[in-house]
């Protein structure tokens, strides 16, 4: 994962395999800046575009209307899904998050 400028615009470039993803680079200060509010642990809940993300999780948080961009953060048309797998790792050695690291239902908050 890393920086980069895409029309202008910063993002942050996930390579996956032979997949790249894109994601709105302003998504780290805002997810930070929701969980600061939240102040409690949150659901992960990683899903594709195409399946509907499980409500009060990280990735729901990151497609809702609701959130500072109103919509998705992921930039990439088929591949805007799955924030909920890739922000909050890089979050986490960014040193601005806690996460557990479970089977199943991992969770993140703020440090």
């Amino acid at each position: 994962m890393h920086k980069d400028t895409k029309d202008g615009k910063d993002i942050l470039v996930c390579t996956v395999g032979k997949t790249v993803l894109h994601y709105d680079y302003r998504c780290l200060a805002d997810l930070h800046e929701m969980l600061k509010k939240h102040g409690d642990w949150m659901e992960l809940g990683s899903a594709d575009e195409q399946k509907p993300a499980k409500e009060g999780t990280i990735e729901a948080w990151g497609r809702s209307e609701h959130n500072p961009v109103g919509g998705w953060y992921g930039l990439k048309k088929g591949l805007r899904g799955r924030f909920g797998m890739y922000i909050p790792p890089l979050m986490g050695k960014l040193g601005l998050v806690e996460l557990t690291h479970e089977p199943k239902g991992n969770k993140m908050k703020v440090k």
